[in-house]
């Protein structure tokens, strides 16, 4: 004997196991209690599936009853293992329908109630395969934006360590850089000290030689006199036998000479103290060097290298460094740390031999991911030489490239121009309503190198 499903003692109202069901002439069967629930607010006998009209007072199918309560006593362990959640908290039925205006599980009970008249209902199990898919849209949004924030706090990681670097490594340069300020200041007190010691020693030894010579005068002058004194007690006779000798004896030291204490004898304090923080200032500035514009670490593509003292970058192998706003990763572009927004500017960079580079400005607000539209005013090499500008314009320009290239920003004027630093001949020149502040703009590729050049520093006093 075949074995009944929920869905064949399922009553075509309630969507529940039938309860005193009863068989219309059409052959379909109902719940007693929802058919006639049926007729009442349709005010029609019909049937509710086919439409056709049955007797009004149909009979009960006692075999169709029986197979309904075999089957509940059958699953009557599993229902009662369910929660009461499936159960309608008005009318202790099983919840079988969803009303779509109100949001919420009713029974059939509900469903004819005035508080639910006139809605929209689906089936429980249309309505929550409806709401699932629902909810699995929603949780693979969530998914998605769990592996944003996943990689957003993977960068962060990445960044936290990056700082604790970029700390170690710049300080490392700071007291690399005060030490040979510091060997430059000690060598130079040292050298200034020793100047002063020799002076000392030289002007010592003179003053010595000077006393020496003194002290000789002195002990035969005071000699002299002694004798003399001693012969002017002797008797008449003889001091007249010795006089004439004691009279040549004072004139001899009548003739000597002390010497002279001429001028420039003392230290020349001033020559060693005059203006000496200046005077080292200034020879220090044969020690150090100004480079015009330094380049910002922090907007260097990953695969460009920047050297120490941020005056250099070259293209060399990718390197693992946090996805931060300021940096290019489409371009292997790096900007210069300080932006313009007035007055003229001007920096000399190096090209050498490089068979790839870009060299000019751009605007703050520069797309750095993904593709670059436009922000960039820029002169470029590669096979041939090329002036860009926005919106993606470019102009061949047929020049032999110099190893050597200036870059002059005039945003009073709204000009940049590009010329050969050694010969001061004319490259390029764009002008433009510059609005934005700009910055300068470098671009490398083929592991080669550009350098920007440093500048003489000077020292000078207003007459």
């Amino acid at each position: 004997m075949a074995s009944c499903s929920e869905g064949d003692l399922s009553c075509p109202v309630c969507h529940d196991i039938f309860r005193d069901p009863v068989v219309l002439s059409c052959s379909h069967s109902f719940c007693q209690t929802c058919v006639r629930s049926w007729w009442r607010e349709k005010q029609i006998n019909e049937c509710p599936v086919c439409k056709e009209r049955p007797l009004s007072d149909p009979p009960v199918s006692l075999t169709l009853k029986n197979l309904c309560e075999a089957f509940l006593q059958k699953e009557k362990p599993k229902l009662s293992a369910g929660s009461e959640q499936d159960l309608c908290s008005l009318h202790t039925e099983k919840l079988k329908l969803f009303c779509l205006d109100h949001q919420q599980s009713i029974c059939v009970i509900c469903r004819d109630s005035k508080a639910h008249s006139n809605h929209r209902f689906r089936p429980i199990n249309e309505a929550a395969a409806s709401h699932r898919e629902e909810v699995r849209e929603r949780l693979r949004t969530l998914r998605h934006k769990l592996t944003l924030f996943e990689q957003d706090k993977g960068n962060c990681d990445q960044t936290a360590k990056h700082i604790k670097i970029q700390n170690r490594n710049t300080e490392k340069q700071i007291k690399d850089q005060f030490k040979k300020l510091h060997q430059f200041l000690q060598e130079e007190e040292e050298a200034r000290i020793s100047a002063l010691r020799e002076e000392e020693k030289q002007k010592s030894k003179l003053m010595r030689k000077k006393t020496e010579v003194l002290s000789r005068n002195i002990t035969d002058i005071s000699n002299t006199i002694t004798a003399a004194e001693k012969e002017l007690k002797a008797e008449d006779v003889s001091f007249l036998h010795t006089y004439k000798d004691a009279l040549k004896r004072m004139e001899q030291c009548h003739l000597l000479e002390g010497p002279e204490l001429s001028s420039g004898a003392l230290i020349d304090v001033a020559k060693h103290l005059g203006n000496l923080s200046f005077n080292i200032w200034s020879k220090m500035k044969e020690a150090v060097c100004y480079s015009a514009v330094t380049l910002d670490p922090n907007t260097a593509h990953p695969e460009l290298v920047l050297s120490e003292d941020l005056t250099s970058v070259t293209h060399g192998g990718r390197h693992k460094l946090p996805e931060n706003p300021e940096r290019f990763d489409c371009y292997h572009v790096v900007l210069g740390s300080e932006g313009f927004t007035s007055g003229t500017h001007s920096w000399d960079v190096e090209v050498g031999d490089s068979v790839s580079w870009d060299l000019g400005v751009a605007t703050e607000s520069v797309e750095r991911k993904g593709f670059m539209r436009s922000g960039s005013w820029r002169i470029g090499f590669d096979g041939v030489c090329e002036a860009i500008s926005p919106p993606g314009r470019s102009a061949v320009l047929s020049i032999k490239t110099p190893s050597r290239i200036r870059v002059h920003l005039d945003l009073e004027k709204g000009k940049l121009s590009f010329s050969d630093a050694d010969t001061g001949a004319h490259i390029y020149t764009f002008t433009e309503g510059f609005t934005e502040k700009l910055f300068p703009y470098f671009s490398i590729k083929k592991k080669k190198q550009l350098k920007l050049l440093s500048k003489k520093v000077s020292a000078a006093v207003d007459e």
